[in-house]
């Protein structure tokens, strides 16, 4: 049987049960030091009952877990008895999950997955429903820009007799968390990229461009064209999209799918026909327009006050979201292409048409959601930023 061995953040830390970290609580979230974990509830988990948990889940049916995930990926039958080794390695905590790195290390390679930990009641609901999003969206998709699922279940933790559900899901190897950051060098806020092997570095503004194109692309190929239905509360603060570097280009995936549901509260629309070619152009636009805005806010260093993007922003974020719709299948009730009609339908609009749609979006956020004010502060100038890179789209 495979040898079991965990770490914290990295194989450079390796965490036995005679660590002090083995007992010490989890923390609950991102913003936490390795203090306590202690819901609502009273309840905590210890960090060696989080790592047991997970190797129960992955021996579950004589290892069926762990050995269906790589077979999967070789595309053929891997017996438990050619997988020497699992590593378990608890990589961060967030309000949701503690997700965990699995490795699984065969002979001559290694092939990695993540395993998704929830302990908590909104935890444990969110990774069922984001379990059946990520499964249905996969099978519906011909491209895939979000992780493949593997398997999902119940664990009860040994030592503190906690519930857990988990889900084991795609790694996307070599692709890494990005935010806003302050550059030292020059005082302006740029890309930083989280690369534990290489180091830390900012983008430059050709790989900015890239990143919000490729982001914005993603969104809108998910984006349902007939039923409204798009991949909702996403947040760059989160880490929800990560990236890779090709020298001068960035690839970029998405990690997470925690709600997908129609933009619209109620059905504008009977659900027996298909919406005409009015309505499916001035749904694009509330979504495009709102995209254009959640696109350009994180937080500083992921952790920090609220950051808008730089005006780089609006052109990538133009450019991915034509890309996107390109790679739709054709639309009843449109004679051509539906990325072109669309083009032609938002150049039809004033800057006075741009600035009441963004701010009727404004006015539809949650008055205490803390992006508001740094929404409203930059709104204007990101008006004008997006009117004019349409206009200059048009000129490509």
């Amino acid at each position: 049987m495979p040898r079991f061995s965990y770490f914290l953040s990295n194989i450079k830390n390796p965490v036995q049960k005679e660590n002090p970290i083995w007992q010490a609580p989890i923390p609950l979230s991102r913003t936490q030091s390795a203090g306590t974990f202690v819901s609502n509830t009273g309840m905590s988990i210890h960090h060696g009952d989080c790592f047991l948990a997970a190797r129960d889940f992955l021996e579950k049916d004589q290892y069926a877990v762990i050995t269906q995930a790589v077979s999967q990926h070789f595309h053929r039958q891997i017996p438990v008895k050619e997988i020497d080794e699992v590593r378990i390695i608890l990589d961060k905590h967030g309000a949701f999950y503690h997700p965990a790195k699995i490795e699984a290390v065969l002979e001559d390679v290694q092939i990695s997955f993540v395993l998704n930990i929830a302990v908590t009641e909104i935890g444990k609901q969110c990774a069922q429903r984001e379990y059946r999003i990520l499964e249905m969206l996969n099978a519906e998709a011909s491209d895939s820009f979000i992780p493949d699922v593997y398997a999902q279940g119940s664990v009860i933790t040994k030592m503190d007799q906690v519930e857990t559900r988990m889900f084991l899901a795609e790694w996307f190897e070599g692709f890494h968390e990005f935010h806003l950051s302050r550059d030292p060098s020059d005082g302006t806020v740029k890309i930083i990229v989280w690369d534990n092997d290489r180091g830390n570095f900012f983008l430059t503004n050709h790989q900015t461009m890239q990143l919000y194109r490729n982001a914005s692309k993603i969104l809108t190929y998910y984006y349902n064209i007939e039923t409204f239905e798009q991949i909702f509360s996403w947040h760059h603060a989160a880490g929800d999209f990560v990236l890779k570097s090709h020298q001068e280009d960035v690839e970029v995936k998405l990690v997470t799918v925690r709600q997908y549901r129609s933009m619209f509260k109620k059905n504008i629309h009977p659900e027996h026909r298909t919406p005409d070619a009015e309505m499916i152009l001035e749904a694009l636009m509330v979504f495009f327009m709102n995209m254009a805005i959640k696109m350009r806010i994180d937080r500083l260093d992921g952790v920090g006050e609220m950051a808008w993007a730089d005006k780089i922003a609006p052109m990538g974020i133009l450019k991915g979201f034509f890309e996107g719709l390109a790679l739709k299948p054709p639309v009843d009730g449109f004679e051509t292409p539906l990325d072109e009609c669309f083009l032609q339908h938002l150049l039809a609009c004033s800057a006075a048409d741009f600035s009441d749609m963004n701010h009727a979006i404004v006015r539809g956020y949650p008055s205490q959601a803390s992006e508001v004010p740094v929404i409203r502060r930059h709104l204007a100038r990101h008006i004008e930023d997006l009117y004019n890179a349409a206009r200059q789209l048009e000129k490509v």
